[in-house]
């Protein structure tokens, strides 16, 4: 039996601003949909030439209440990068808090705008640890 990965959707309260922090990321808008009888907007991202490993931005135009402050239950997104200092000082420089940072050139942990949870993983092997992330503390929790 064949199964294929399409996308994993998420919820989301300021669709502009977490359409920002995934552009970020180095995703990409490549659908969105917006349903007029339903009151919601949905916006898929993926990285470039990957449009089946999407993101779907739910967006309920009349608010969500029922979105919870901490999206724990949710588990997180993860991505693969090219140079795990480079994005993660990307997104310092934009306002992101690193709650774990890359200290072992490997993984790091930030959150959306929405509180969603997101594994950077670099590419291929480690990369030797580097200042300022080999010695900065956890921010939060992850």
């Amino acid at each position: 039996m064949k199964i294929e990965y399409l996308h994993t959707m998420v919820r989301v309260k300021d669709l502009e601003k977490s359409k920002a922090f995934y552009e970020l990321l180095g995703l990409e808008e490549t659908r969105r949909t917006d349903n007029e009888d339903g009151r919601f907007t949905l916006v898929f991202m993926s990285p470039p030439g990957q449009e089946n490993a999407a993101v779907e931005m739910t967006y309920n135009w009349d608010g969500d209440d029922a979105l919870p402050d901490d999206s724990r239950h949710f588990g997180h997104l993860a991505y693969r990068v090219e140079n795990i200092y480079d994005m993660c000082q990307k997104l310092q420089d934009n306002g992101v808090t690193i709650n774990r940072p890359p200290r072992d050139g490997h993984m790091a942990f930030v959150r959306s705008p929405d509180n969603i949870s997101i594994e950077i993983l670099q590419m291929g092997d480690a990369l030797d640890p580097q200042e300022p992330w080999a010695s900065m503390e956890n921010t939060g929790h992850w």
